[in-house]
């Protein structure tokens, strides 16, 4: 029997957003993939990866992005988003070694003014509508600010559910670095924006990308049948200039639906 996959990666608010409403879309044309054997989670990817498998349905979830009235507490970045792109890069870039690459961004997360890890805590809390892990293979993403070190929490880690998403969660230079059992973690998206290579050995993958992968994208090592969705032009415009603005998740949501929807047939060949 062919074992399936479901990889959701980061792209802020707008990437929740979006990714939930292509979800939601997929389900309506009558292909639900959030039964996959295995969940990634990433950044943005994570938040939705505890929601699609804390069983509320999902025209709830997307209402929950699209609805002002419905929409939980989001916080604005208070962070010129080009700036902040512009000093990744640079890291990106000058960086040939990963590893090394990790540990640079992990000391510009370390000291960055943030607000506090309680108040940020207070928005994932609010984010997920379950604060207790599936039975489920899910599996999310963060990386030790000191070390680089990539750290994969799921449900047998010991670390509580809503840790485990902030602590995948804390944009480099925008969120506090998230404290667990004494280690501050940070992003983990600056390993890679999808960290797809992490349902090797399923036989058919699904990757949703708010954000583009930097150099060779982490799907490309899969063995299995791919499908990838990216956010199309719509998409995009719908995202604007900040994807860490809460304004962007209702245009957000309501252009990954329809993208969602054009993608139905092929994502159905994907996952027969």
């Amino acid at each position: 029997m062919s074992k399936r996959a479901l990889v959701l990666g980061g792209g802020g608010v707008a990437g929740i957003a979006w990714m939930t409403g292509v979800l939601a879309a997929l389900a309506d044309g009558g292909v639900d993939v959030t039964g996959a054997d295995r969940v990634v989670g990433t950044s943005a990817g994570s938040a939705v990866a505890a929601q699609v498998t804390s069983g509320v349905p999902l025209p709830t979830l997307l209402e929950r992005q699209i609805d002002p009235a419905r929409q939980t507490l989001e916080l604005p970045s208070g962070t010129r988003i080009d700036e902040l792109w512009a000093k990744l890069q640079e890291i990106y870039e000058g960086t040939s070694d990963p590893a090394e690459m990790r540990r640079k961004i992990g000391t510009l997360a370390l000291g960055a003014d943030t607000i506090s890890e309680a108040r940020r805590r207070e928005v994932i809390e609010a984010r997920l509508p379950v604060h207790e892990w599936p039975d489920r293979d899910l599996v999310i993403v963060a990386v030790e600010a000191v070390s680089g070190e990539p750290r994969l929490f799921g449900p047998g880690s010991g670390v509580g559910l809503v840790d485990a998403v902030a602590a995948s969660c804390a944009v480099p230079g925008v969120w506090p670095c998230v404290t667990i059992d004494g280690v501050r973690y940070t992003d983990g998206g600056v390993r890679t924006s999808t960290n797809a290579d992490l349902a090797a050995g399923f036989d058919r993958v699904l990757v949703l990308a708010p954000m583009a992968d930097i150099g060779e994208p982490a799907w490309a090592k899969l063995d299995g049948r791919v499908e990838v969705i990216e956010p199309d032009e719509d998409s995009l415009a719908a995202f604007g200039t900040d994807p860490l603005d809460p304004e962007v998740r209702t245009p957000g949501g309501k252009a990954g639906y329809a993208q969602g929807r054009a993608a139905v047939s092929r994502v159905a060949a994907l996952w027969a």
